[in-house]
């Protein structure tokens, strides 16, 4: 099976979709959806001693402008395993380059956790956490051999993560349509 091409964004989406996870709060390590496989592989541990401070992972069946599916950041009470699919409800998108390349991630909280139930929209988001958000993102890979200039150039509201999942849908569509 083949975790981005096979499983459904959900019959809600863009309101609210799934989430398949390849990187758990907390973690060192960067995993990866492999193209090839459909697998979640090990791409590398972090070039600094920074864990990831949410669940990260990405919308199946969705192709962002960096060739790879929409990334989603999920805002969780525990850390959720890679590969575990999870109902999230989108409240913002973070918008940034990776070099040259539009890499934005929509934010996103679980459906079927009741801490977040009162979360809709990113005014919501406790300031602080978007504050980790943003710095973990643009020191990730600064000890990089060759580090590449990551921009976060702020975050918006969730009508606008609603948009650009919209868009990748359409994109994902046009490319992998049969």
């Amino acid at each position: 099976m083949n975790l981005w091409h096979d499983i459904p964004l959900g019959e809600k989406a863009p309101e609210e979709f799934n989430v398949v996870v390849e990187i758990p709060r907390g973690s060192h390590n960067k995993y990866e959806i492999d193209k090839e496989s459909g697998l979640i592989k090990l791409d590398r541990v972090n070039y600094s001693a920074a864990q990831y401070p949410c669940d990260y992972g990405f919308a199946p069946r969705t192709l962002w402008d960096d060739g790879d599916a929409l990334d989603v950041i999920v805002l969780t009470t525990n850390p959720i395993p890679p590969g575990i699919l999870v109902a999230v409800r989108p409240v913002g998108i973070m918008q940034m380059t990776d070099g040259l390349e539009s890499d934005d991630k929509v934010i996103a909280v679980p459906t079927e956790d009741i801490r977040f139930n009162h979360v809709h929209d990113l005014e919501e988001i406790n300031k602080h956490t978007l504050k980790e958000l943003r710095h973990f993102f643009e020191q990730n890979k600064k000890l990089k051999e060759k580090p590449v200039e990551i921009v976060v150039h702020g975050f918006k509201p969730r009508a606008e993560a609603l948009t650009a999942i919209r868009r990748s849908i359409e994109m994902y569509q046009k490319k992998f349509a049969k």
